[in-house]
């Protein structure tokens, strides 16, 4: 009885779907653009976005130009955002700020599209142009509309973003000096150091400086040696000037003793 019960409910639900299904087939043959245009409302109302988008492609030509128009092409962005399609819910938001400018939606266009890059931004271990694009974005929403609500929740997401990339920045230049890149380490520790000055890691990248002059004084060739030796010293100077109780202090003296050892060494012998 239960089962003979479960499979009519089946049944009367398919029976449905198809009909629904065969009337929106209708709908899209149809020429009457203003039935298009209720339900387009009706199934965004419903976020049923596939559908809208279906039925938004099929009217924009015939109302371009028109006072529906400004609300299809929001609505047709907002059918993306909707889907988490951020690559294209930025591209159109972005493009109804740019044709819309002063539209009382202009402000809340320009916030999703740059919000839309925020949410497509990957982990930081991936290829952050996306981040570098969001934070253009909110920086752009944030003096074009200095005065928005919106204006505290963009700064905290720069801040983010801004943080990821400063992440991103120390481990890849971590990862060259695990790699024994010496060179490239000590190039991209000196750029982090410079372009993140109030940096959590800033005390650390000054300390790995010095190991990374360091390493690559004990693998050079022996007349590098007392050249980098000597850059080793100056990393070591520079580090303690600025964090003299260090925790990573004890670790650095012992670099910087051998490097002087040596330099003294080679000083002696050249006498």
């Amino acid at each position: 009885m239960f089962k003979t019960r479960l499979s009519l409910i089946t049944f009367v639900l398919i029976l449905i779907g198809l009909s629904s299904c065969g009337r929106f087939q209708k709908l899209l043959k149809s020429n009457d653009y203003e039935e298009k245009y209720a339900m387009a409302l009706e199934f965004f109302e419903n976020e049923e976005y596939n559908k809208t988008l279906q039925l938004l492609d099929q009217i924009t030509p015939i109302y371009r130009g028109t006072d529906k128009a400004q609300n299809i092409d929001f609505m047709y962005a907002q059918c993306h955002y909707g889907q988490k399609d951020y690559i294209l819910a930025g591209y159109y938001f972005k493009r109804f700020y740019q044709s819309y400018g002063k539209s009382d939606k202009a402000e809340e266009a320009l916030f999703l599209s740059a919000y839309s890059n925020y949410m497509d931004s990957p982990r930081y271990s991936l290829d952050q142009e996306t981040t570098v694009n969001a934070i253009q974005e909110l920086k752009l929403f944030i003096s074009r509309f200095p005065n928005s609500e919106k204006v505290a929740e963009a700064k905290q997401l720069i801040d983010e973003l801004e943080s990821r990339l400063e992440y991103k920045a120390f481990q890849m230049a971590k990862l060259y000096l695990k790699m024994n890149d010496f060179k490239a380490a000590i190039s991209s520790f000196s750029a982090f150091v410079k372009q993140y000055q109030m940096s959590d890691y800033h005390e650390e990248s000054m300390f790995l400086i010095v190991k990374a002059n360091y390493e690559y004084a004990l693998n050079s060739i022996e007349m590098r040696q007392t050249e980098r030796f000597s850059e080793t010293s100056e990393a070591y100077v520079d580090f303690v000037s600025q964090f003299p109780e260090s925790k990573f202090l004890k670790e650095a003296d012992k670099m910087n003793n051998v490097a002087s050892s040596y330099i003294t060494k080679q000083v002696v012998e050249i006498k």
